[in-house]
């Protein structure tokens, strides 16, 4: 459930002769971090840097690594998935992992495969020379057997030692598809055989993980759209409620479980069009409200854990990519988001902007869509407008001078 904060007000007697306030005896902080060559005029927390690792790849979305340090990227568009390897500090592509998928989308290597899936198909594939190029393909859950293409196509996989998860994700923005396939999550047995309902009340959730040592499932589901149309909205020009409400989720996801769409979001709050339903409240008692929530409209796309020791303090915690908004009317999003979580409790508690892709003056520079832990412990994150990949590393105290 969303974490809530209560902070209580203390009075204390003021003493009769005040001292005045010391002066600081350190440095100011740094205003921002380290932007390597090539990189835009991104801000960067300070203590990270960001440095430009691959460009010229058209349609870069997903990315994934294997157990050999090689880095694999989904390209739907163009039906295929790259494979590159780091040379000095670049990634580079040494081949073209298999081709002839048109929207091939979410990956996830386990057990010597790299499992994808297509908007109605998953497969799986391996190179077992290591030229980069996959020598065997094979159809795990075959085209037709999961609902295809619509508004939100985009599909996910996660493998587990039991089992393989996709999502469905609404055909449009709010619709009723409660009697459908779509709006839910399917669990199969790795050979695609024993499909089951494993959740349901999702709109367009694109990834799926496990948080690290745990069996406890977790995705992003992104809002939906027009919030306040109904009430009388001028779309894209005045929009003070479409503006700021829903919340994109962060979500865990639990087996039976009801996630509100389309009916509910954000912390149980009914959809205006839904609002007359006689079992709306119903449906608000049993939806599961978000573990944590980002902004309205930031598209909070696709996230890693943080399993490594490369960013002091932060294991455990999410790098989430944020595409950012194309319905608000004051552009918002557009970042990378580490999201901290309570190494006691293993919940969200709070999160800061690591990376901002947008200026001041509300200029794009940067559309994250996924972000990837590297196996040294820094991130990466994709964009598939400017078609690059960038690593955030941590420098610490240093930071670039002008930023």
């Amino acid at each position: 459930m969303a974490t809530s904060v209560l902070i209580g007000c203390l009075t204390a007697q003021r003493p009769a002769n005040p001292r005045p306030p010391q002066a600081a005896a350190t440095a100011p902080a740094p205003t921002a971090g380290v932007r390597g060559q090539g990189v835009p005029e991104f801000w960067v927390r300070p203590g990270y840097r960001v440095d430009l690792v691959a460009e010229n790849l058209g349609n870069a979305r997903f990315m994934e690594f294997d157990n050999r340090g090689t880095l694999y990227l989904s390209r739907p568009q163009r039906g295929d998935i790259l494979a590159l390897r780091l040379r000095g500090n670049r990634y580079e592509v040494v081949n073209t992992f298999v081709e002839g998928y048109p929207t091939v989308h979410g990956m996830h290597f386990a057990d010597g495969w790299l499992w994808f899936a297509q908007t109605g198909a998953i497969h799986k594939a391996r190179d077992t020379n290591g030229d980069g190029k996959a020598d065997e393909v094979q159809t795990v859950i075959p085209d037709g057997k999961l609902p295809k293409g619509g508004g939100h196509w985009w599909r996910p996989i996660l493998v587990t030692d039991r089992y393989i998860y996709t999502a469905i994700g609404d055909s449009g923005n709010i619709n009723d598809e409660t009697d459908t396939e779509r709006q839910k999550i399917w669990r199969f047995n790795k050979d695609g055989t024993g499909k089951t309902l494993f959740a349901s009340g999702v709109r367009n959730t694109e990834k799926l993980r496990l948080r690290p040592g745990t069996n406890e499932i977790w995705g992003v589901d992104h809002g939906s759209d027009w919030f306040g149309r109904t009430l009388g909205e001028r779309p894209l020009q005045f929009q003070p409620i479409t503006d700021y409400n829903p919340p994109d989720e962060l979500n865990h996801y639990q087996q039976g479980k009801f996630y509100g769409h389309p009916f509910i979001t954000g912390n149980k709050l009914p959809r205006i069009e839904y609002q007359n339903r006689k079992d709306i409240v119903e449906l608000a008692d049993k939806t599961v409200p978000p573990a944590w929530s980002f902004g309205a409209h930031w598209a909070a796309n696709s996230f890693t854990f943080l399993t490594k020791d490369h960013f002091p303090g932060h294991k455990g915690d999410m790098f989430v990519a944020c595409r950012g908004s194309w319905n608000r009317v004051v552009p918002d999003g557009y970042r990378v988001e580490r999201v901290l979580f309570d190494p006691v409790t293993g919940r969200p508690y709070g999160s800061l902007t690591i990376v901002k892709t947008l200026t001041a003056n509300n200029r794009v520079l940067a559309r994250p869509v996924d972000c990837a832990e590297a196996p040294d412990g820094s991130v990466l994150f994709s964009c598939d407008t400017t078609n690059r990949i960038y690593r955030i590393s941590w420098v610490g105290g240093q930071h670039a001078k002008g930023n």
